[in-house]
């Protein structure tokens, strides 16, 4: 049986030029180095210039990504970007990356699910070109969390940064079987029940500020690993495939703790884990593409690798999605 396949062509990423390390960090806050990357596993992360936006950083990371492909922006004909931070209310920033690359066809939209917007955009991208709707797509994650951080509040402003991912789809037919190449499932989540644990205390409706980003650390690290480990149990029963084939885990990279305590209840080791929270802290949205083109760009990942990456949000949301590279 044919079945229309969603396969990366290409990975890009982008990171702003300015590095802010754990060190330079205390001496903004009551913290330290030590306090840092025992909690967290973070050591330094990227902060956006004073005029560079989430439409600069996506559209950067776009251009790369095209190029790693070897496909002109002129044959995309959807642009989808993850973003908990657009430039403005309205339009989407995707529209914005889409003018600045020329693209004067197809669609393009935001899509909102904070940490886990990367896997959102992923399985709406893999839906669309599945349903015919598009034939290729670039699939965005872009923040500049560093915005909506508040930076006297040493539990949250310590664990973000700025960053952009993406990645080239295609739409190819293959067999229908586990050994195709491309997006073989997904499993998404939210429950608006725990809103109040992860969340920005502003908006256009209520405030009329961007707000800054409150959270309780400890509810969200309780419930992460159960609620990830959920949604990666359904991605690969509904692919038919055993958690010892996964070549890697490329998780959202948001605690090493989480990252470590997820990995070890699938049974995959270390080796197997691509991990850059240390350099780049929670990027959001933009984590995991950050994460598969540096292990595509290194050379880790490989075709016929089968990927598994996964994500938790405020919301909260939450997902995975199995990939045959």
């Amino acid at each position: 049986m044919t079945v229309r396949r969603s396969v990366v062509r290409g990975t890009g990423s982008y990171l702003p030029s300015r590095v802010l390390t754990n060190d330079e960090l205390s001496t903004l806050v009551d913290t330290s180095n030590e306090w840092i990357v025992q909690r967290s596993g973070i050591r330094e992360r990227h902060i956006a210039a004073e005029g560079e936006y989430t439409s600069d950083l996506a559209t950067n990371a776009a251009r790369a990504a095209l190029d790693n492909a070897g496909i002109d922006a002129a044959e995309i004909d959807m642009v989808l970007l993850a973003t908990a931070t657009p430039d403005h209310t309205f339009p989407a920033t995707a529209v914005m990356v889409q003018e600045q690359l020329g693209i004067a066809h197809g669609c393009a939209y935001d899509l909102q699910a904070v940490c886990s917007g990367f896997v959102f955009a992923l399985s709406n991208a893999d839906a669309m070109l599945r349903a015919g709707h598009a034939r290729k797509a670039l699939v965005i994650g872009a923040e500049t969390f560093s915005r909506i951080l508040d930076w006297q509040d040493r539990t949250t402003c310590v664990l973000f940064g700025d960053g952009a991912g993406a990645v080239v789809l295609e739409a190819v037919d293959g067999e229908g079987a586990a050994d195709d190449r491309g997006v073989l499932s997904s499993r998404l989540r939210s429950d608006g029940r725990h809103l109040d644990k992860l969340y920005v205390d502003g908006g256009p409706s209520t405030t009329g500020t961007a707000g800054h980003l409150r959270m309780q650390g400890r509810e969200v690290f309780r419930h992460a690993v159960g609620m990830v480990s959920d949604v990666i149990d359904g991605a690969l029963t509904d692919a038919g495939v055993e958690a010892d084939a996964i070549d890697w885990f490329v998780p959202h990279q948001a605690n090493k703790r989480i990252i470590d305590a997820t990995a070890r209840k699938f049974g995959w080791p270390i080796e197997k884990v691509v991990v850059t929270v240390d350099k780049h802290g929670n990027t959001s949205a933009a984590s995991i593409p950050l994460a598969l083109d540096i292990a595509n760009r290194d050379g880790r990942l490989q075709p016929g690798n089968l990927v598994m990456i996964e994500a938790m949000g405020g919301g909260f949301t939450w997902g995975a999605a199995l990939l045959r590279w």
